[in-house]
């Protein structure tokens, strides 16, 4: 008999379609290149998943209830340690939703330091993909925001809020469906050596309404419908470039809309980094007509983050107890305290930030960052007398051995399915 871990859950396969293709600039390639890429290649035809019923054995069934109530369990279990009336709700659901928005970029290589992502929301720091993951961040933001209105209108708002923060966008690409054919894999010059092509440009207005269809449903577990759904969206690829970083941001928005999760993002990339050739060949199951490899790699990535998650929750929430501890003998009126929550979601600061963000005088705002420093909240680390440049270095290392703790964990994984 076969093992659980391997059931198949059928859905229809992605069929295809003939057409060709010659490259556009041939000049710009050499003649081989050119020969390989002129003639035939194929295209997808994704399966309407609207109406799909699926039959699910019963423990897939528990995997699914099981791993879905772990990530509302991470959700409460947030609430609670911070409390709904405390200041640092929101930063740490900020601080959250830039963890996942880092993950999900890590997934496209695209890697960062938490120190670098938080100058980089200030306007300062060098480094290009720091700047490029904080469009990853914009694009999650969006996706909480519009959670309560899931539509394709609030899809192509995501990707836009990704797309304007990115370099070398083309004109009229964010937040519009593509309008040309685009290829995943081998392939500079046209498509005919590509892992997969999805579907042609005329066809994704009319896919994405039957996804949006699908993720309307109220009659599926959530957690299969978002495995089910980010999949389609995958194999759809309606835009030009930022389709998996979307598609992950589309995750954190049905998941909220389905009342899993209150508004913190869960930390679900971090799961499903930790073996990215799984995560992809589990894509390419769901386009062969097996939704169940796609399904259990959620479940396994949803408890991953539900754990992971509520470490760094705590460990977060330590970090700002033992801070204020630091401050004791402050007026209890002092903007100190105002500022004190809000390093959780940037524990990079300067006196500009604060004027912008706590309406503090520029006077107020420098007073109150060398009273922190003073009292070794933060660490002044620029050594100039203007434009001054502060950190939080215990917030700084959580958020680094957090991302190190993936890392670790990804590396382990690859040791054991390595050659």
């Amino acid at each position: 008999m076969t093992s659980d871990s391997h059931t198949s859950i059928p859905i229809k396969a992605v069929s295809y379609e003939t057409s060709t293709w010659a490259p556009r600039y041939p000049e710009a390639y050499s003649r081989a290149e050119v020969v390989r890429q002129t003639g035939e290649f194929h295209a997808a035809i994704p399966a309407p998943v609207a109406d799909w019923s699926p039959e699910f054995s019963a423990q897939v069934a528990s995997d699914v209830e099981d791993a879905s109530r772990e990530l509302t369990e991470f959700d409460r279990h947030a609430r609670i340690v911070l409390g709904s009336s405390n200041p640092a709700l929101g930063p740490m659901s900020a601080i959250l939703l830039r963890t996942e928005s880092t993950s999900s970029s890590q997934i496209e290589r695209l890697t960062t330091s938490a120190k670098q992502l938080a100058l980089a929301e200030l306007g300062e720091g060098g480094r290009s993909n720091a700047h490029v993951v904080v469009g990853n961040v914009r694009a999650m933001e969006a996706a909480l925001r519009l959670a309560d209105d899931l539509s394709e209108e609030s899809i192509l708002q995501m990707h836009h809020a990704l797309m304007i923060h990115q370099p070398n966008v083309g004109p009229g690409e964010a937040g519009v469906y593509r309008k040309e054919v685009v290829w995943l894999g081998d392939g500079d010059a046209g498509p005919r050596t590509a892992d997969f092509v999805p579907p042609h440009p005329d066809r994704v207005p009319r896919s994405m309404a039957d996804l949006m269809g699908f993720l309307g449903r109220q009659d599926l577990p959530v957690l299969a419908q978002v495995a089910v759904g980010h999949a389609q969206f995958e194999t759809i690829h309606p835009f030009v470039d930022g389709n998996g970083r979307t598609g992950r941001a589309l995750v954190q928005s049905v998941l909220k809309n389905k009342g899993m999760v209150s508004g913190m993002a869960a930390p679900i990339s971090a799961g499903l980094l930790t073996n990215i050739d799984r995560y992809f060949a589990a894509l390419g199951s769901f386009r062969k007509g097996d939704a169940g490899p796609i399904i259990r790699e959620f479940s396994r990535a949803s408890r991953m983050a539900a754990v992971s998650g509520r470490r760094l929750v705590d460990q977060l929430s330590d970090v700002l107890e033992d801070s204020r501890a630091k401050l004791t003998g402050v007026r209890s009126d002092a903007a100190a305290w105002r500022v004190l929550p809000a390093l959780v979601a940037q524990p990079v600061m300067t006196a500009k930030h604060l004027t912008r963000t706590l309406g503090l005088g520029e006077m107020a705002a420098l007073r109150t960052l060398n009273l922190l420093t003073e009292r070794r909240v933060l660490r002044e680390v620029t050594g100039q007398r203007r434009n001054r440049i502060f950190e939080h270095g215990d917030i700084l290392r959580v958020l680094d051995d957090y991302a190190r703790g993936i890392t670790r964990a990804t590396s382990r994984v690859a040791g054991e399915t390595g050659p």
